[in-house]
């Protein structure tokens, strides 16, 4: 059985990140805050007693802006890059499935699709493909990988982790 699934806009995926100014608008104006305040320091030949104390007030504001703004990249990570697949909106099933199982797998795989940056989805169960969903390519034929048959022979998950953020001297 095979579903046709409306066509989706993946030009959209790789969104920049919209929050990027936001979330540097501390760091910016901490330092220049703070320069300013030095600048006033440095520029003011008689200080005063209330003077002292509003630029240590002025120095605590500075550095608690720009650890804000350090914090906020830390908690609000960057999405990840999305790469724009090539193939169309399919939905497709083994033939044999038991119609329990179709609506179990179609639920989930909706899941995944709507709630994930996943495109693409292939469920592989006892060397048959049950469910091929998302971002298809013309041929049915699923071929498992080196990864996937690495996670079959050792029944164990393997975590892809993106290098591209490590400089070369760090990489072995």
């Amino acid at each position: 059985m095979q579903i046709s699934l409306q066509s989706v806009n993946l030009h959209n995926m790789a969104k920049p990140d919209q929050n990027q100014v936001l979330r540097q608008l501390p760091i910016g104006v901490g330092a220049i805050a703070g320069t300013l305040l030095m600048v006033n320091r440095l520029l003011t030949f008689d200080l005063t007693n209330s003077q002292s104390r509003s630029d240590a007030l002025g120095i605590i504001i500075s550095a608690v802006l720009i650890l804000t703004g350090l914090l906020w990249q830390r908690v609000q990570p960057k999405p990840p890059d999305a790469v724009v697949l090539v193939g169309e909106e399919g939905f497709e099933w083994a033939k044999d499935l038991p119609e329990a199982a179709q609506t179990e797998l179609a639920w989930a795989s909706h899941l995944l699709l709507t709630n994930t940056v996943t495109r693409s989805l292939v469920v592989w169960y006892d060397g048959k493909v049950l469910l091929r969903r998302g971002v298809l390519s013309p041929t049915a034929e699923v071929k498992p990988g080196a990864i996937v048959q690495r996670v079959l022979s050792t029944q164990k998950p393997v975590y892809l982790v993106s290098l591209k953020n490590l400089s070369r001297t760090s990489r072995v």
